[in-house]
C-alpha cells in the first residue's frame, strides 16, 4: 500500500478510524466475551494500523492498540505480573511460517534451532504464583503487565495444585502460566443450569470459562467444570533450566496438568506438517483449539531473539483456517429483545458448518446491514466465529442475478406496531413500548433473575407457560399469582407451586436498587441502579428528576439519563410502576440501606470475605453488608475492619491473622446481621 500522495489529515483520519474499530472489537472480545468478528478480520485491522504507523511514526500515540498487548482488568484487585505476559503474533499460512523461520535463523546464524509446537487452547490465560511451593495468587493476563486477582476462583479448579509436588530443589518463587477452559461436552450442562436460573446461555466454551473465572461468587465458579493446561514457566527462582521443554518437564514434576500433544521439531517443514495434522484432527479432542503455538526451544536463543513492544520474536501462533461455507439468504426476520432492540436476522438455506446445521445468522443492526449491503436472495459467505457463532463475513455480489431485495428495519415494531426510536448516539433501533408482547417474556426473566428480584424457580420455560396461558401480562401480575393458579401447569406440582409463591413473596423485601435494575430500563445495569439509588434514595424521586440532576452523578452520561427520562415519561410505565409499588416492593432505600447509616454496626466499616459460606452466597453477603452502610473489599489491608471466614479459606485469612484483624465466623456474622 502506498501512502506518499496522501495528506497528513487523511492519514490521521484513517488511523483514528482504525483505532476506534480495534478498541471496540477488543472490548467485545476481551471484556464482554462477545466477539463480533473473526480473529483473522481482527488481525487484518491491526496489520493495517501497523502499516500506517510504520510509514508515519510521528502519528504513533501511547494509547494506540499497537502499543499494548490487549485486554483490560475488569474485576478485582490489579496485580503486577513477575514477568510481562506477552501476546503472540499470528500467521495463517505455511508461507508465513517459513518467513518466521527465516527471521529466526537470520538472527541466529550458524546455530541449530529446534522448535516446540503446542496446541493453542481457546480459553482464558492466567498466571499462578507460588512461594515456597504454595499457591499464593492467581491472576488473569489483563494488559500483560497488570492482571486481575482471581485467586479464590482459581483455587476451585482441581487441576491447579494448591501445593506443589515435593521435588528437590523446589523453586522458592515460581509463576506458572496456563489456559483455563471448559471441555465442549461439559458446556451443555453449564448452559442448562443458566437457562434454569433465567440467564442467557454462554455462546461457546471460551466465554463460559472466562465468565466463570471472573465471577464475584467463587461458590458458583466451583460448580463449573473448569480445567486448565499449563503451557509455560513465566518466572522461577532457585532453579537452572536451559530449554522450554525442560521447563515443561519441571512443571509436570511439580504436579501441573500439561497438554499431551506437545512435540519437538528440528525443521519448519515438520512444524507445518504438525499444523496440517491438527487442522484436520482438531475435532477429535474434547476442547476448543484455534491454532498451534510455535516456540524456539532454547531459552538462551529466546533471550537473543528478544521481543517487540507486545510480542516475543521467538514464538508465533499459526491460526487454523476459518470454517466457511456459502449459502443463500432466503429472508430477513426482525427479532425484538428484552430492551426493545430490533435485530435483523438472516434466514438461511440450511447448510452444514463445523458439525452443525446453520439456518440463522444475526446481522447485528441496520448499520451493519447497510455497510455489508446484505440483501434478501444474496449468496453469502458464512463463518462460525470461534467455531460457534454463525456470522456472515462477505456478500458474493458477483453472483447476484438482479432479483435480490434491499432490506431495512421497519419504522414500527413488527410485533406491537409502536413507532421505533432511532438515535444518532447508538446503532440500536428500539421498540419503546414497555408492554410489547415480544419483550414481555424476556423482561419477566430479567426481572426474576439472580441480580434483580431473585425469584428462584421462575425460569424461561415457566415464564413461557405463564404468559401463554394468560396468567401474567406484565411483571406486576406475578404478585397476584395464587398457588391454585400454578398447580395445573406442566411440570408444576403442589410443592413447586408453593416454593414459587414463597420466592415471589420473598422478593417483596429485595432492596430497591435491585428492583430498579429489574425494571429493565435501557442502559441501566446493576451498578448504575446502585448509583441512582445512592443519589435519589427512591424510585419516586428518580422518576421526577430532571436530566441535569441525573447527569450530575459521576459515571452517568447523557445516554443513560435520556433513557431514564424516556422510560418514566411513558404512561404505560407509570401504570406498571404504581402496581409494583402497591404490591409492596421496596421503593425507597431503608435507613440501613442509605450510605453512612450511623445506626448500623456495619456503617463505615470495611469487610473482606474469604472461603465459602453455607447459608448464603458471597454476593448475598456483600449485599447485606452494603445495605447496612458497610463496604466490601477484595483484599485485606490495615484499613480492613473485619474478615468474614467461611469454609476453605484462602490467603486472605492468613493476611488477617498477620495484621491482627478481627475474624468473624459465618455464625458470628449472621448474629451481627
Amino acid at each position: 500500500m502506498l501512502y506518499g500522495d496522501m495528506t497528513d489529515d487523511s492519514i490521521q483520519n484513517q488511523i483514528d478510524a482504525l483505532r476506534k474499530q480495534i478498541h471496540y472489537h477488543e472490548r467485545k472480545y476481551f471484556i464482554e466475551d462477545q466477539p463480533e468478528i473473526s480473529d483473522q478480520e481482527y488481525d487484518r485491522l491491526m496489520k493495517q494500523l501497523e502499516h500506517l504507523e510504520t510509514a508515519y511514526p510521528q502519528l504513533v500515540t501511547p494509547d494506540s492498540p499497537t502499543q499494548r498487548i490487549g485486554g483490560e482488568t475488569v474485576l478485582g484487585t490489579s496485580v503486577l505480573h513477575r514477568e510481562r505476559m506477552l501476546s503472540l503474533d499470528n500467521t495463517y499460512s505455511p508461507e508465513e511460517l517459513y518467513d518466521f523461520d527465516q527471521r529466526v535463523r537470520r538472527a541466529l546464524p550458524d546455530q541449530p534451532v529446534t522448535y516446540v509446537t503446542e496446541l493453542k487452547i481457546d480459553g482464558l490465560g492466567v498466571a499462578l504464583l507460588y512461594e515456597n511451593g504454595r499457591l499464593i495468587r492467581g491472576a488473569t493476563r489483563g494488559d500483560g503487565e497488570y492482571g486481575e486477582d482471581v485467586t479464590l476462583n482459581l483455587r476451585t479448579i482441581r487441576a491447579i495444585p494448591l501445593k506443589l509436588a515435593s521435588i528437590q530443589p523446589i523453586p522458592t518463587v515460581l509463576e506458572a502460566r496456563g489456559e483455563v477452559f471448559i471441555p465442549r461436552n461439559r458446556l451443555d450442562e453449564v448452559n442448562r443450569q443458566r437457562i434454569a436460573e433465567g440467564q442467557a446461555p454462554f455462546a461457546n466454551a471460551r466465554n463460559a470459562a472466562a465468565g466463570s473465572v471472573r465471577l464475584l461468587d467463587s461458590t458458583i465458579t466451583a460448580s463449573r467444570p473448569l480445567d486448565i493446561f499449563i503451557y509455560t514457566l513465566g518466572y522461577a527462582e532457585g532453579i537452572e533450566i536451559t530449554k522450554h521443554t525442560e521447563a515443561l518437564a519441571l512443571l509436570t514434576d511439580l504436579g501441573f496438568r500439561m497438554n499431551p500433544y506437545t512435540e519437538i521439531h528440528s525443521s519448519i517443514e515438520d512444524v507445518i506438517a504438525y499444523c496440517h495434522q491438527w487442522t484436520a484432527d482438531r475435532e477429535t479432542i474434547p476442547y476448543d483449539t484455534d491454532g498451534i503455538v510455535v516456540k524456539v526451544n532454547s531459552l538462551r536463543q529466546q533471550e537473543m531473539l528478544g521481543t517487540t513492544a507486545k510480542s516475543p520474536r521467538w514464538a508465533i501462533a499459526c491460526k487454523f483456517p476459518a470454517r466457511q461455507v456459502t449459502t443463500q439468504i432466503e429472508a430477513i426476520d426482525v427479532q425484538v429483545g428484552r430492551t426493545g432492540v430490533l435485530t435483523p436476522v438472516a434466514i438461511l438455506s440450511p447448510v452444514q458448518l463445523a458439525g452443525a446445521t446453520i439456518t440463522h445468522a444475526t446481522l447485528h443492526n441496520e448499520q451493519e446491514l447497510i455497510r455489508k449491503d446484505v440483501r434478501i436472495g444474496d449468496i453469502v459467505m458464512l463463518e462460525r466465529s470461534g467455531d460457534v457463532i454463525p456470522k456472515i463475513t462477505a456478500v458474493l455480489t458477483d453472483q447476484r442475478k438482479g432479483t435480490e431485495k434491499i432490506f431495512r428495519l421497519p419504522d414500527h415494531c413488527p410485533v406491537c406496531k409502536t413507532s421505533v426510536q432511532r438515535s444518532e448516539d447508538e446503532a440500536a433501533i428500539r421498540c419503546v413500548n414497555v408492554v410489547c408482547p415480544a419483550q414481555l417474556k424476556r423482561r419477566i426473566e430479567h426481572f426474576a433473575s439472580r441480580n434483580a428480584l431473585n425469584i428462584d424457580g421462575l425460569g424461561p420455560v415457566l415464564v413461557d407457560q405463564l404468559v401463554e396461558v394468560g396468567l401474567i401480562h406484565d411483571v406486576a401480575d406475578l404478585y397476584s399469582l395464587k398457588q391454585a393458579d400454578l398447580v395445573n401447569l406442566e411440570r408444576m406440582g403442589e410443592k413447586s407451586a408453593e416454593n414459587l409463591i414463597n420466592a415471589i413473596e420473598t422478593s417483596r423485601r429485595i432492596p430497591v436498587a435491585k428492583v430498579l435494575f429489574g425494571l429493565g430500563i435501557a442502559h441501566v445495569g446493576a451498578n448504575v441502579a446502585e448509583l441512582l439509588i445512592d443519589h435519589f434514595s427512591s424510585i419516586d424521586d428518580l422518576a421526577v428528576a430532571d436530566i441535569e440532576d441525573i447527569e450530575s452523578i459521576h459515571g452517568i452520561g447523557s445516554q443513560i439519563a435520556e433513557s431514564i427520562l424516556y422510560f418514566f415519561s411513558q404512561p404505560r410505565a407509570q401504570k406498571l410502576l404504581k402496581r409494583l409499588k402497591d404490591a409492596g416492593l421496596q421503593w425507597t432505600a431503608g435507613l440501613s440501606e442509605l450510605p453512612g447509616d450511623s445506626t448500623s454496626i456495619f456503617a463505615d466499616k470495611t469487610f473482606v470475605l474469604t472461603g465459602s459460606l453455607s447459608t448464603m452466597t458471597r454476593s448475598e453477603a456483600s449485599d447485606k453488608i452494603k445495605a447496612r452502610g458497610g463496604q466490601v473489599s477484595s483484599s485485606v489491608s490495615r484499613n480492613t475492619d473485619y474478615v468474614i471466614a467461611g469454609e476453605s479459606v484462602g490467603t486472605k485469612y492468613d493476611r488477617a491473622v498477620e495484621l491482627n484483624i478481627p475474624i468473624l465466623t459465618e455464625e458470628a456474622f449472621t448474629e451481627k446481621l
